[in-house]
């Protein structure tokens, strides 16, 4: 039996290959933050292998690789390498440009177990009194805590939000998550409160963006909202980030007796990878808040 010709692998320098696969990437409609991170993850590869060709790259290559990143960052940003590296190469594969991926046999890094800090009630109240000022940039930061602290939503879903995506009425934000899916979310009266007042300062704008930079010049980046938290955090000394808002509001979440589902559904979350995490980190703070001395109760 005549044997099956051999498949031909590719010459191309891994540059040229991962501009290719940016464009599959962007095809499947991922976020683009995290085709960000896949992409800056490539680009320092193909910097550590000085640009080889496609074929060219062996498993001591990747191996070596990570190594390095180990050696400069925290497991968890390496384990976003190895996912970029690991879905290229598998890019590569599928198009027939590789026989095999050299990444069949590298295992992902371990990362350990890091417990997911939460704000204190303490916290949020500092956070909140330094918003309470009347004018333009108060009024508007305020709002957007709330919306952090009482929703969850990530900061660029924050960010997107448009004028319309709120409803006051009904007390809910249509937010637009990873994949392009979208989702209502609901809040609170203190919430509310906090919307309508902004939107009274907002007034008309040229944009039907939700949230308006000073003095109302066009919308507000979630880089800026980055850098407003950054400078909450100086001015209380209060440590704080945005996904800080998303750890407190599932932890608040599980903690008042919410169901898993529900956190999944108002967080986005497709697996419950992500929930696991989260639930694992405060669940010692959940079991001491529902234990009930069995002798106390005879």
């Amino acid at each position: 039996m005549p044997k099956k010709p051999a498949l031909s692998v590719s010459t191309v320098p891994l540059s040229v290959a991962v501009r290719s696969w940016k464009l599959s990437l962007q095809a499947r409609n991922l976020s683009a933050r995290t085709i960000e991170q896949y992409v800056e993850s490539l680009g320092l590869f193909v910097s550590f292998t000085n640009d080889k060709d496609l074929a060219a790259v062996t498993t001591q290559d990747v191996q070596s690789f990570l190594a390095d990143q180990l050696g400069r960052l925290k497991p968890s940003s390496v384990l976003t390498r190895y996912k970029g590296l690991r879905l290229f190469f598998g890019w590569a594969v599928d198009e027939e440009e590789l026989e095999a991926s050299p990444m069949t046999k590298v295992r992902p890094p371990i990362v350990p177990e890091q417990p997911v800090p939460v704000l204190l009630d303490c916290n949020v109240r500092t956070l909140l009194k330094a918003c309470a000022g009347k004018d333009f940039e108060s009024r508007r930061n305020l709002a957007i805590l709330s919306v952090l602290f009482d929703t969850g939503i990530r900061r660029a879903e924050c960010a997107s939000l448009t004028v319309d995506d709120l409803d006051l009425e009904r007390r809910c934000l249509r937010v637009l998550g990873k994949g392009r899916s979208v989702r209502l979310v609901p809040f609170g009266a203190q919430t509310a409160k906090a919307l309508d007042r902004w939107l009274r300062v907002r007034g008309n704008a040229n944009t039907d963006a939700l949230w308006l930079s000073a003095r109302g010049r066009g919308p507000l980046t979630s880089n800026a909202i980055r850098l407003m938290l950054d400078r909450l955090s100086r001015e209380t000394g209060v440590e704080l980030h945005a996904h800080l808002f998303r750890h407190t509001f599932a932890h608040n979440h599980l903690n008042n007796g919410g169901n898993e589902g529900d956190l999944m559904m108002l967080a986005g979350w497709k697996s419950r990878q992500m929930l696991n995490r989260y639930a694992s980190s405060t669940a010692a703070e959940r079991a001491r808040n529902a234990y009930r001395s069995p002798l106390d109760m005879l």
